[in-house]
């Protein structure tokens, strides 16, 4: 599956600063990997949709929509059952962002969490203002470009008010310490089913720098790590949670309960079984 790069394959006017997109698909897709060159709006109408970047993942149904920031991400859609996939995406770039961010003289939060993507839940305005975008892909481009950017005022100022400058200000921050990310992205994803192609894409890494930053790091291979944590995690669930291996093998990441049962054994010496029984 190759690599899509959002918003320049879908041909619109590169001296917008704000963009509008009716995308519907038949198709589902799954952890497809995603380059956003701009930050956006993903307003879902239908379907269900799940976004992984280097610092956080969200699933929504149609009753939310997303605000991601640019970047390296992989991302699945789901049809609804008898419906296609569809949502209106609203491109914004770094550029008009600052003007607002100027605009209403946005001050430095002391603290707050970074995240490279929210989620918000749907109220009557917002879903009045997503169906106020579908109107505006009708008009003429010309019209469309000067709309646009109120709209995107609009938006802004609305979700500030309601939900405070935090998603806002995470918008803006640059991560520059390319070894705590690396590091944040391990950290975050050790109990995942990512593969290490999907890894190395969400730290803008071919797989062989990937391997070599991450050997570097943790003094030995991420095949060997990762299996370790897993391992790690099943002992926690089948001596605290009281889990069955039959139960365990399949959430910590392995396909079937013999490859589960021999690497749990070659770890701790017994079988998965005789540590839920203990």
């Amino acid at each position: 599956m190759h690599t899509i790069t959002l918003p320049d394959e879908l041909n619109l006017e590169n001296s917008q600063l704000v963009h509008v997109f009716d995308y519907s698909s038949s198709k589902e897709i799954s952890r497809q990997q995603i380059i956003l060159n701009q930050n956006i709006f993903s307003f879902l109408i239908e379907g269900t949709k799940e976004v992984i970047f280097d610092d956080s993942a969200l699933s929504i149904d149609n009753s939310r929509f997303l605000v991601m920031k640019s970047g390296n991400c992989l991302m699945t859609e789901k049809l609804s059952s008898g419906s296609d996939y569809r949502s209106v995406v609203l491109f914004f770039t770094n550029e008009i962002l600052s003007k607002f961010i100027r605009k209403i003289e946005l001050g430095k939060i002391e603290s707050f969490e970074y995240k490279s993507v929210y989620a918000f839940e749907y109220d009557e305005f917002l879903k009045r203002f997503v169906y106020s975008l579908i109107d505006i892909t009708k008009l003429s481009k010309d019209l469309q470009k000067k709309i646009l950017e109120v709209k995107f005022e609009e938006i802004m100022l609305y979700l500030t008010e309601k939900y405070g400058m935090e998603f806002l200000y995470s918008l803006t921050v640059n991560s520059d310490n390319a070894a705590q990310k690396f590091i944040h992205i391990i950290e975050n994803s050790h109990l995942s089913k990512l593969t290490l192609k999907e890894l190395a894409f969400l730290c803008n890494m071919s797989v062989s720098t990937f391997k070599r930053e991450f050997e570097k790091h943790y003094s030995e291979s991420p095949i060997k790590w990762f299996q370790n944590k897993r391992l790690e995690f099943a002992h926690y669930l089948l001596q605290q949670e009281q889990k069955n291996p039959s139960e365990v093998y399949f959430e910590v990441g392995y396909e079937n309960l013999s490859s589960f049962t021999q690497a749990y054994k070659l770890k701790y010496g017994v079988t998965p079984k005789h540590h839920q029984k203990n």
